[in-house]
Formats: structure tokens, sequence, C-alpha cells
């Protein structure tokens, strides 16, 4: 009897978790058995295993060969799993030193020729097994992302074969380098934008403290010009900010190139996505939306057009800044500390209030088309606000707006304040701060609590106004919050045109 094993991950959101992958080959009838609760990718890898190594003269001994993958008990899904069962039945054969595989944890998909394909995963595989104080063997393709673990060997092979030489001391795999910054996508820029200023200001200010933002107005107005500029005032992420951001694209199979996302990222679901699509889950659990917008912006536009569950599932996620897949067997909890942004018309028609152009069913079209986003869903938005449309003779002499990088300058050193305020291990923005963290001059409490009760704003409602107040304060410059600051604050809290919560 020969037994060999080798480290592998299974992944719970973005955590991996380790698995051992055991080979023994015993005597008794050929045979190629996978044990340990795999799934059907899984139990697919001893055909490719088998092809893999007859490419490179080689077969499976006839004997019974048994592949355990321990804990036992634990779902195991996905092809990466090919490349450790692989390597684990070669030092079982004798083929590869056993004693070397008790160094390195490996993950990848085999072809039928022995080359190695890219898999989800790496990253936070990689960081899993410096943890673990283990090298990581990974496809040639995605040495660069594995890289960026830090202090972890490793070992980035173009196929099967080069593996075996390397561990036989014919050639020598060469360690791979970080592989960069994933560079920004090109954006729109603000001085594109003329006119609106109350939009602008508000944008400034939801930047400013990753404020959620609700834009209302009809067809053409702007919304989703405005939407789609907000990730160019928005500052580079922090170092672990980054690395949490990377590892949500590596589990989801979608960091391009291995590398390294510093940029906040911008999400932009079509109205017809599924609560799945939203919020995470499927077959295999994935990332959804609200994750891949992790630390970055989430643009809903037509709000009242996507599904009513879908919508719904959002209210935790904005609240707890994660969001959890559950499923009979696990649930899985991904990070989702996003910023809404979402866009819709006054009704169907979009016209309501312009009596030249709006159905005949107004005020009912528009009560009925609002009534589509539920109040609680609503008062979380912490700033909305009105756009409208700009008159063609005036669109065609407004000056050029100011521009992106002159605003995110504002927005910068506004973050460095909140920074500095809260530290490093507490709130990102004063959209994450609590109430006791929020310093008022006497009289902006006062206005703060009169209108509260004047306007029947929620506890809610009351703690995210002076949250914006906060952010207002910060772009000024000011230690605490006016009265002013305040009252700017309340101009932009629930104003839906015939909607009242």
């Amino acid at each position: 009897m020969s037994l060999a094993r080798i480290r592998s991950f299974a992944f719970s959101g973005i955590e991996a978790v380790p698995v051992e992958v055991q080979v023994q080959i015993s005597a008794g009838l050929p045979a190629f058995l996978v044990v340990g609760l795999p799934d059907k990718a899984v139990g697919e890898a001893r055909e490719r295993v088998r092809a893999a190594l007859t490419a490179m003269g080689l077969a499976l001994p006839p004997r019974r060969v048994l592949i355990n993958l321990a804990p036992a008990d634990l779902l195991k899904e996905g092809s990466h799993f090919d490349l450790p069962i692989a390597l684990a039945v070669l030092a079982a054969m004798d083929v590869i030193p056993r004693e070397d595989l008790q160094e390195f944890a490996a993950l990848g998909e085999l072809s039928l020729d022995g080359a190695l394909n890219p898999v989800a995963g790496v990253l936070p595989a990689a960081i899993g097994a410096a943890a673990a104080e283990l090298g990581l063997i990974c496809p040639a393709r995605q040495g660069g992302e594995a890289a960026w673990a830090g202090e972890v060997t490793v070992l980035a092979a173009p196929d099967l074969l080069s593996l075996v030489n390397h561990f036989r001391g014919t050639q020598v795999l060469t360690a791979p380098q970080p592989a960069g910054i994933a560079p920004s996508l090109g954006a729109p820029d603000m001085a594109e934008v003329r006119g609106l200023e109350a939009a602008r200001r508000a944008l400034e200010i939801a930047a400013a403290g990753g404020h959620n933002l609700l834009l209302v107005g009809p067809p053409g107005s702007g919304k989703s010009m405005l939407a789609a500029r907000l990730p160019t005032l928005l500052p580079d992420l922090a170092p672990m900010e980054a690395l949490e951001v990377s590892m949500i694209h590596s589990v989801a199979g979608m960091l391009e190139g291995g590398r390294l996302v510093m940029r906040p990222p911008y999400r932009e679901p079509h109205h017809s996505a599924s609560q799945a699509a939203l919020t995470g889950g499927g077959q295999r659990a994935k990332p959804g939306e609200v994750s891949l917008a992790h630390r970055g912006v989430l643009f809903l536009d037509e709000l009242p057009e996507f599904p009513r569950p879908a919508l719904e599932a959002l209210r935790q996620p904005l609240e707890s800044g994660r969001t959890t897949v559950a499923r009979a067997a696990a649930h899985v909890t991904y990070p989702a500390r996003f910023q809404l942004v979402a866009a819709m018309n006054p009704c169907r028609c979009g016209h309501l209030g312009d009596g030249t152009r709006e159905c005949g069913r107004a005020p009912r079209c528009g009560e009925e088309y609002q009534n589509r986003i539920s109040g609680p869903l609503l008062d979380r938005m912490d700033l909305t606000i009105e756009v409208h449309p700009t008159p063609p003779a005036e669109l065609s002499r407004a000056p050029a707006g100011e521009a992106s990088a002159v605003i995110a300058a504002r927005v910068a050193q506004a973050r460095a304040t909140q920074r500095a305020r809260y530290g490093e291990k507490g709130p990102a923005t004063n959209a994450e701060a609590d109430l006791a963290q929020l310093t008022l001059e006497p009289e902006a409490r006062e206005l703060a609590e009169r209108a509260a009760e004047k306007l029947r704003l929620s506890a809610r409602g009351f703690t995210r106004t002076l949250r914006v107040a906060r952010s207002i304060a910060d772009l000024a410059g000011a230690e605490v919050v006016r009265r002013n600051d305040v009252a700017e604050a309340l101009t932009f809290r629930h104003r839906v045109p015939g909607r009242k919560i």
C-alpha cells in the first residue's frame, strides 16, 4: 500500500478552508475513486488526471486508487482540485518525492494534454497558504496573482510535466512577481455636466461620505450621466480594502491578469437581474453584485423596474455591510459594504408634473410606480434629489462644469479628515459612523431634533441625516456639525415627488 498527501483549499465566501487531498494506492481491482463529498466537477477530475498522465507517457497502476478529500463532511466544489489530486497520485506512484509535497498547497485545473488552466480563488488560497506557512502551486498565468500574498513560495507552472521536472531537480521554476495594479477604466468627467448644480452638490456630498443617493427625474434629465461620473470623484482604496476587494473578484473569477484592484469598483446590473444575481447565490453560492461592488458603487438604473424581492434583499446588506447566502448545507457570507446610487423616473411614462406631456392617469400613475419601492428601502437612501432637465438653449450656452479632478481633491481631503477622526480601525466613512461619533453644535442638534419630529423621521432617518451633515461639514473643513450643515442635509431627505413617507 502506498499513501501520499497534499493540501488544497475549498472556499467559504472569501475564506480559504484547508482541505487535505489523500491518495492511497492498494491491492485490489483496478479503480479510481474520489470520496469526501465531491461535486460533479471534482468527480470528473479522475478523467482529466488520467488523460494528463497519459499525455506525459505515464499510466495509472492496475490497482485500486482511492482519493479522499478531508474533512469528508465539507462540500468540495470546483475543478481546482485537479492539480492536487494529480500531484498526490504522482507522489503515491513515487514519480515525485512525497516529502516535498508536504511543504505546498496546490490548486489548478488540468487540460487533457497536462496544461494547467486558471481557476478562481488563487489570491485567497495564497493568503491561506501563507498563514499555514506553506508554499502554493498554481497555474503559470496566475503566479502574479498568488505573489500578492507576500511571504509565500509560489510555483507557477505551465503544465504538469514542468512540476514533475521541478520536483525531480531537472528544471527550476522561477518565482513570479506580483502582477501589478489593474488599470483605471476611462470614465467621463464632471466637466461635461452643464447646469444641474443641486445634483452636482448632492453627488459631491455622497462621494465625500460614502452615502446612498437616489436621483429622481424625467427621461433624459441626466441621472445616468451623473451616476457614471461618481467613480471619478472617489479616492483610491486603502491597501487592506484593495486586498479585500481583489479577493472577492478572485473568488468570482474576475481578477483579470491577477492585477490588484486599487480603484473603487463600479457595478451597474440591468433591472432584469434576479435576487441571486444581486445578493449572491446560484449553484455554487457565487458573490453577487453587492459584493462585487464592495467598497465601491452599485448603480441601479430604473429602480422600480427591479424585481421587488431583489430590492428588499438589499436592505440587510445596506445596514450590515455583508450578505449571507443561506443553503441547507452551509451559510456563506460575503463582504458587501457598498454605496448605493439609484435612478428612477417619477412615474411609468416619466413625465409626472409636466402638464403638456404626462399621461391621463396622473397622479395615480406616479403613485403606483413609486409604491414599487418600499418605505424601508427609501429610508436607507441618505440623499434624494430631483433632477430637472436643462432647457436646450441654456444647455448650449452654459459654461463647462467643475472638473472631476477638482472635486475629487475636496472629496479626498474630506475622506482624510474622516480617517483621522475615526482611526484605522474605526468607520471608513461617515456613512458607517455611529451617532455618538457625530459632534454637533447645540443649535444644530436642536434643529435636527425639531425637524425629525416635524418630518416624522425614523431613528434611522435621523441618524443618516446627521451623517450627511457631518460630510457637509467635512467638505467645509468644520470641526463640528453646524446648524446650516444640518439644514442642507435636511433638504436632501426624501424629496420624491408625490410620495410621503
